[in-house]
């Protein structure tokens, strides 16, 4: 299936691997009447049993995969990470607490995190890993085992949420957005359709239609406040929204006693991701470390993304009883979070890599680079002080629609 644009060509397993999922869809929409929206398709090419992306066994991460994450950038990411979380640690004593990440990909953060509390005399109770992709739990195993038998046996893989609420650190990070999102289409006449998913010709095509009843309500809430902002969108603006995030920073509101919630992605506020000029949307799709539009591209063997609307998430987990402790890029969030005492400290222990690791850094922190794409987000529950991270630039009031 051709893309438009300029990618490589799978071999022939890799192809096979995404024909299956392709037919596994189209069934799918032929059972549902001819039509599928655009959430469940983004589903099923992510996360179909054995066949979605995540659910499959080919590579992802790091230069043999689609794209790369700080974490696999450098250690020097999860060591600040986990210098932010210190102080919650302690606040809740870190033998009574748990540290959970919410999808760990290689496991790179989970031990340069592990590994740096360690040093610090401050290892949580356990570190509580909940992963849906059954091939990276098992390299996440192989990965984290490799550890100091004090720190490996801490780590243990959940299937799903706590359900009690418990005291500790949650840490996600390029989680958000890969969850399913809707597409629409402001129409001539002001109204706003929503995509479905149809097979033509052998093909997957996107079709805008009236919208179903369970995104409606809250896809015309989200009109609404864009024209009680002053900036309604355009006839023929297309853009995303993402139905499950509210339900995502709700649950964790919920899963958290007392301790911090850290999340990083790429995204922005709504009235960054819902400019006017913005007029195409966010989605993105990622393969072999090719960025391109086109999300019927190889079903199974690329990455579908869209921006994280980091106002609809602070105002999901505030309903849920959560404080937002501060918002702000990645760059000022590490520089603010100790990066520099952390690379220095890298630096010495390491003097042989000196050139690698700045070069990391300043990877990790250029605006041209992921400094300013990426956000950084904390959220609070009975905590005494405010999370490491955001004295530096606090964009919180950011996040407000404009009136």
């Amino acid at each position: 299936m051709s893309s438009g644009f300029d990618l490589p060509a799978p071999d022939a397993t890799a192809q096979a691997h995404s024909d299956a999922l392709a037919s596994f869809i189209a069934e799918t929409i032929e059972q549902a009447g001819g039509r599928i929206n655009f959430a469940r398709y983004m589903e099923m090419a992510l996360y179909a049993p054995a066949q979605g992306y995540y659910s499959a066994g080919t590579a992802k991460f790091g230069p043999e995969g689609d794209f790369t994450t700080a974490p696999e950038i450098s250690p020097l990411f999860g060591m600040t990470v986990a210098h932010a979380a210190l102080a919650t640690l302690r606040e809740l004593t870190p033998h009574d607490s748990v540290v959970l990440e919410l999808g760990a990909g290689s496991g790179a953060l989970a031990a340069s995190f592990l590994g740096y509390l360690a040093q610090h005399d401050s290892l949580p109770r356990e570190y509580w890993i909940l992963e849906v992709s059954a091939d990276l739990k098992a390299r996440q195993r192989e990965a984290l085992g490799k550890l100091p038998e004090d720190i490996a046996r801490r780590v243990r893989w959940l299937d799903a949420l706590p359900q009690m609420p418990f005291k500790g650190v949650i840490v996600a990070n390029e989680v958000l957005d890969a969850l399913p999102v809707e597409r629409f289409e402001v129409q001539a006449d002001g109204s706003v359709k929503t995509a479905w998913v149809e097979v033509q010709d052998g093909r997957f095509v996107q079709v805008f239609d009236k919208a179903a009843p369970e995104v409606r309500t809250e896809l015309l809430a989200l009109m609404d406040e864009c024209r009680a902002a002053g900036a309604p969108l355009p006839p023929g603006y297309v853009s995303e929204f993402c139905p499950g995030a509210r339900a995502f920073a709700f649950t964790l509101g919920h899963c958290l006693a007392q301790g911090l919630v850290l999340l990083s992605d790429y995204g922005g506020s709504r009235a960054e991701i819902y400019r006017p000029e913005r007029h195409e949307g966010t989605l993105l799709c990622h393969y072999r470390h090719r960025a391109h539009a086109d999300p019927f591209f190889l079903p199974g063997l690329q990455d579908i993304t869209a921006w994280v609307d980091f106002t609809g998430i602070a105002d999901a987990a505030i309903d849920a009883g959560l404080t937002l402790g501060g918002y702000t890029t990645q760059a000022h969030f590490l520089i603010s979070a100790g990066l520099d005492q952390t690379l220095a400290a890298a630096l010495e222990a390491t003097p042989s890599r000196a050139a690698q690791l700045q070069s990391e850094a300043k990877t990790l922190t250029l605006p041209g680079e992921m400094g300013e794409r990426f956000k950084f987000m904390a959220l609070t529950r009975g905590l005494s002080q405010a999370p490491a991270g955001f004295a530096l630039r606090d964009l919180s009031a950011s996040l407000a629609m404009p009136t």
